[in-house]
């Protein structure tokens, strides 16, 4: 009885001291990222300028496949804990120049469709209908913005879930529908920002699992336009290249026409491992989000560029606030710095 008890004892030692590790790591993570903020609270977002397209005359003519934009990865996760990956909201995402926007969907405890990290019980940030709403309400006072949006189906919901969420926001109007089936689909089938300017469908959106264009037409199915490099990546120097999703096409070359027709999306958030969680790393996010550098935007897009004779369509990062973002957003789309 004694070596039992003796037993117990020492599992609770262990499991309370792995908590207390776990919870000083969380409140030194938070205090730094308060001070992190705080260091940073006079230092504005500037507003991009409301001109051209997507504030750029030169996109007007160009077509949305070939368009590099910097997306925000787990827009909706905002705060300083670990499982938060921006600093700002939505709205303060869109006004400083941010045009695509990826995020997370759960099923939560009352059977809604949530923006869930995770898990509903790790970090819930709201019911999808009301994300919808606030860029449905930005898109209202920006006639001359395009908006893309990219949804994880994290339960592997049936598509049908999604419908009701687009139609209670009011934000099916602006949703873009392609012309044609997606197998027939090429880079230049894509209609260029003017189009989608001028059709007012300016809202593109995409989701990762259980796609059915035949259900929901505006809600498109990521892998068929778009193919990812890996994320939860740990190494700072973003050595790598290859095509991680999905998973029809990792064994074809780069030359493939089934690689080349599609966009890609870079992975560019770096996280690091604690106690064997992996987290995002906001100690490092200024040199993961700089445009030039070991580890930079700009290294990694040149690597990709080599490999696949294009830039990313789209370059998925944390804390975007955080390092030159837009000049490498410029620097991608060819524009002079």
């Amino acid at each position: 009885m004694r070596i039992r008890n003796r037993k117990v004892n020492v599992r609770l030692v262990i499991n309370y001291s792995i908590l207390t590790i776990l919870f000083i790591y969380i409140f030194i993570h938070s205090m730094l990222a308060i001070v992190d903020q705080l260091t940073r609270a006079t230092t504005h977002l500037e507003v991009q300028a409301q001109i051209g397209c997507n504030g750029r005359q030169e996109f007007c003519t160009r077509k949305y496949s070939n368009i590099t934009h910097i997306a925000t990865h787990d827009a909706p996760f905002i705060g300083v804990l670990p499982m938060e990956n921006q600093n700002v909201d939505i709205t303060t995402q869109l006004d400083a120049g941010i045009r695509f926007l990826q995020a997370q969907t759960h099923r939560n405890a009352f059977g809604k469709l949530s923006l869930c990290h995770t898990s509903c019980l790790m970090k819930d940030a709201g019911l999808v209908k009301d994300y919808f709403k606030i860029i449905k309400y930005w898109l209202d006072k920006h006639p001359q913005k395009v908006i893309t949006i990219l949804l994880t189906n994290g339960d592997h919901l049936n598509i049908t879930e999604f419908e009701k969420p687009f139609q209670q926001s009011g934000i099916v109007p602006y949703a873009y529908v392609p012309h044609a089936d997606a197998n027939q689909w090429t880079l230049d089938s894509w209609p260029t920002l003017g189009q989608l300017i001028a059709n007012n469908t300016r809202l593109v959106a995409f989701v990762d699992y259980n796609a059915n264009q035949s259900k929901i037409p505006y809600l498109l199915n990521e892998f068929s336009y778009f193919w990812e490099t890996p994320y939860n990546t740990l190494d700072p120097a973003f050595a790598q290249c290859m095509l991680d999703r999905p998973a029809s096409l990792k064994a074809k070359p780069a030359s493939d026409p089934a690689v080349r027709q599609r966009m890609y999306i870079m992975n560019h958030f770096l996280d690091t491992k604690v106690l064997g969680m992996v987290v995002p790393n906001r100690r490092d996010a200024k040199q993961t989000n700089a445009w030039r550098g070991r580890g930079s935007i700009g290294e990694q897009a040149e690597r990709c560029g080599g490999m696949y004779g294009k830039a990313p369509a789209a370059v998925l990062v944390d804390y975007f606030d955080r390092g030159q973002v837009f000049k490498a957003q410029n620097g991608l789309n060819g524009f002079a710095l």
